[in-house]
């Protein structure tokens, strides 16, 4: 008969494969383990795929992505827990277990302490996921309370039904008259609904409007916020429907992206002035393509230095001297470093002009060289400048955008000035020329509009509130006082009395197209009143100046007239402005 092997003790093994070759349980649960955390990978991916094609991805993205990268890391946690609890309390740990020589462990403590880290390494991964997601929700919260605030400000989106603003809001009269009116105009515009909105919409001499509102709803953001969400959910059908500008079914989770998720389409609508969105009106991957280059955020590269600090505190927990590891790296770290120095100076430039917005995509600058355009795209390593005219692009190191003397027009400024110089003749009356210009300056502010309807010079009052129609912002974001327009004569030419007109414009593009159109206002007002542009005169002059001042007097009576209805604005009047 054979001998029977005697039975040896768990603790009588030196080394981890050891230990797990002599229990068949222990090896069952490992190899259930292994098995298991592979079906998760690679359901992982499978499941996050479909989660990206359903309808509550796109109504619900942040509810999604927490799905996507949730659900399967906590049945991994489940799992590697549940089988770590299994094997500790039913196959490790004999009490005559003792260290392997050399070590202050024995096997099971080593065995238990790689379990124990694979199952800190998981939830560490999960939490490094789910922080981001988590932020990213904070933000959305903080938008859409700016997004409201704006939609206040704005008394409703143009999208809005039914008048959203004024179910939720009602305006109450101011209990002083406005200085601007008289008591009759007040109480007659109070008596119909047609003044009330006129006056809602009224602004004062000073740009501020009159009166307050009070809620008609318990909770206005709410209600707010269902409302977009109904507008959201209308475009949404409107696009899987093929009942859109495309003329097709569009699908949700393709690449490139046909349709906006819920997030993505209010930031289009909030780079869009909050006109809009047309389903299917953009080309496939339009909001892909337009954030295309554009680096990760710190919120995206948070995963990472979370699950990196994992790692430190797993490796220390192990008992590896912190100290001379970072002591053996530092030296291949201050070579990277070095190598990567112009890369790295870039990136932290990038990281300033994010946090400190110095410029922003959109911005008009001037670079140091003089090449003029606006801010195409920012990235770590190089930022895009498109000019003007859109005839060229300049790429520029990051690193100059805070280093050298760039010059903005956009960051904080709402009054740009305008300028057209003329020169007239010197047989016009200078004061008659400055109310002409005058008057051309007050048929700019009202007359010249861009494609949408909205004026380009800036006022203190929007024109369009005296047609009940709502202000096109041309009366917002005014903190000084502006009068408008500004005639300067400015000097004695050698064959002209020159002028210049002032006008204050949106933004650094606008005064482009205004000075374009004053010009062709001007023409047509000097030639009503026989305003005279002369030749460059560089001989002796030969004309029959008498004959010529007779012509000019016939319709001085007109320019007269012109005098008393616009006057010469502050031409002689008081001191010139210190901003000038």
């Amino acid at each position: 008969m054979a001998e029977e092997l005697p039975q040896i003790s768990i603790g009588e093994f030196e080394t981890v494969s050891q230990l797990v070759s002599s229990s068949d349980s222990l090896q069952m649960a490992l190899l259930a383990l292994g098995i298991g955390i592979i079906i998760i990978v690679l359901t992982y991916r499978k499941f996050s795929s479909w989660i990206g094609k359903q309808k509550f991805s796109y109504t619900n993205p942040h509810g999604a992505r927490f799905a996507a990268k949730a659900i399967l890391p906590f049945l991994a946690i489940a799992l590697i827990s549940s089988t770590n609890v299994y094997i500790q309390a039913f196959e490790l740990f004999d009490p005559n277990a003792i260290a392997v020589v050399g070590s202050e462990f024995t096997p099971e403590e080593v065995f238990a302490k790689l379990l124990n880290t694979l199952n800190i390494l998981v939830i560490g991964y999960t939490i490094s996921q789910l922080v981001p997601i988590a932020l990213a929700k904070r933000d959305l919260s903080v938008t859409e309370h700016e997004d409201y605030e704006i939609w206040k400000d704005m008394h409703g989106f143009p999208d809005d039904e039914d008048d959203l603003f004024h179910k939720l809001f009602s305006w109450v009269p101011p209990k002083q008259i406005p200085e601007d009116l008289t008591q009759e105009e007040f109480q007659k515009y109070l008596e119909t609904m047609e003044g009330i909105r006129f006056l809602e919409q009224f602004r004062t001499s000073k740009g501020s409007p009159i009166g307050s509102y009070e809620k008609n709803v318990t909770n206005p953001f709410e209600e707010w916020k269902k409302s977009e969400r109904k507008k959201y959910e209308k475009y949404f059908t409107a696009c899987v429907t093929g009942n859109n500008e495309s003329g097709r079914k569009l699908f949700p989770g393709v690449v490139p992206e046909e349709i906006y998720p819920f997030d993505t389409w209010k930031e289009m609508k909030r780079s869009g002035s909050f006109d809009p969105i047309i389903p299917g009106g953009r080309s496939v991957g339009y909001a892909r393509k337009k954030k295309q280059g554009v680096p990760k955020s710190v919120k995206q590269i948070i995963p990472i230095i979370l699950f990196v600090a994992v790692i430190i505190g797993v490796v220390s927990w192990w008992g590896v001297d912190l100290v001379v590891l970072a002591t053996a790296t530092g030296g291949l770290a201050l070579g990277i470093g070095l190598a990567l120095k112009e890369t790295l100076e870039n990136y932290f430039a990038y990281i300033l002009i994010r946090k400190d917005k110095v410029v922003n995509e959109g911005d008009r600058i001037k670079l140091p060289s003089g090449y003029n355009g606006y801010v195409h795209r920012i990235t770590p390593r190089v930022t895009y400048v498109r000019h003007g005219l859109n005839e060229s692009l300049a790429i520029i190191p990051t690193k100059q955008i805070v280093t050298a003397e760039i010059v903005n027009f956009t960051k904080e400024i709402k009054l740009v000035p305008a300028v057209v110089d003329v020169g007239v003749s010197y047989l016009n009356d200078p004061k008659q020329v400055a109310s002409i210009l005058v008057k051309v300056g007050k048929r700019a502010m009202s007359e010249i509009i861009d494609s949408r309807g909205r004026h380009l010079v800036r006022q203190n009052r929007c024109p369009y509130l005296d047609d009940y129609k709502a202000s096109c912002g041309c009366d917002k974001d005014i903190h000084v006082d502006v009068t408008q327009p500004v005639v300067r004569f400015n000097k004695f030419n050698d064959s002209a009395l020159d002028f210049s007109l002032w006008v204050y414009v949106q933004n650094y593009g606008a005064q482009f197209k205004t000075k374009s159109d004053m010009r062709l206002i001007m023409y047509e007002e000097f030639k009503k009143y026989d305003i005279r542009i002369p030749w460059p005169i560089r001989t002796v002059y030969q004309g029959d100046e008498k004959k010529e001042a007779q012509e000019i007097d016939q319709l001085n009576d007109e320019r007269n007239s012109v005098m008393e209805q616009y006057g010469l604005g502050d031409l002689g009047k008081g001191e010139a402005s210190s901003e000038e």
